[in-house]
């Protein structure tokens, strides 16, 4: 469904990279020109499909979106999670199709931005692009972070660590959190990003509730030890903060 054109007031990238850089009274007003209509999509759409055609990336304004890949058995891998303030469809920028399918979670809103948008904002700005560049490589390391845990870490710290990295991650989009989230995945949507089965996640949600790690309320779920789940797994937050001093002045 096709909602606004651009002048929108509210955008969610400006806000997370302004996070990290004062941005300038121009800067904000590129970072506003990418956006070239929005789109809002019901729980379970898919917004791309791996495969299909690609001619821009879009933001992330509203809810939750995975990014995932068809396997040839006929399953799916969910390769991330992506929530407000994302660029998204970066992984197939380079291509004319698209490397992965990206589907909504929850109900969103995402903004769609054509490639041509975003290289003239890299002639023009090249602070914000060079911050944007920080920023995809932050996330691909949280990516690594996290095939590291499904290639080599048991469930238990598998979950644990998809959870502090979705805590970590929210505390830079949504003011206000500190401990708790809500987690709008299924059962099936976090076996297929952990490589476990359903039956296996929910065994191992009741095993962090035993050891006191967690506790849920319906969507809800609140780590009552993140110390404790740090020191498990060895999480590193690598949203927080983003290096900016080698930037070029805006």
């Amino acid at each position: 469904m096709l909602l606004h054109p651009p002048g929108t007031p509210r955008n969610a990238l400006t806000m997370r990279l302004a996070r990290y850089v004062d941005l300038t009274g121009h800067e904000r007003d590129a970072l506003a020109a990418l956006i070239e209509s929005e789109r809002r999509l019901s729980a379970g759409q898919l917004l791309q499909e791996q495969g299909g055609p690609v001619d821009g990336l879009f933001v992330v304004q509203q809810g939750w979106l995975h990014s995932s890949k068809r396997l040839a058995t006929g399953g799916r891998q969910i390769l991330r999670f992506h929530y407000s303030g994302d660029l998204i469809g970066t992984s197939s920028i380079a291509w004319s199709v698209a490397a992965a399918s990206l589907t909504a979670v929850s109900d969103c809103i995402v903004a769609v931005v054509p490639k041509a948008n975003l290289g003239r904002l890299f002639a023009a700005h090249p602070r914000i692009g060079g911050l944007l560049y920080a920023v995809a490589c932050a996330e691909k390391v949280a990516m690594a972070d996290r095939l590291t845990t499904i290639g080599r870490m048991n469930a238990l710290q598998r979950l644990t660590m998809l959870l502090l990295d979705v805590l970590a991650r929210l505390r830079v989009t949504a003011g206000g959190v500190v401990d708790t989230i809500d987690l709008p995945l299924t059962q099936t949507d976090l076996g297929d990003a952990l490589g476990l089965t359903k039956v296996h996640v929910n065994r191992t949600f009741r095993a962090l509730e035993a050891k006191a790690m967690i506790r849920r309320d319906g969507r809800r779920v609140t780590m009552l030890d993140e110390a404790g789940m740090i020191a498990a797994t060895g999480f590193v937050d690598r949203y927080r903060e983003v290096a900016t001093e080698w930037l070029p002045n805006a």
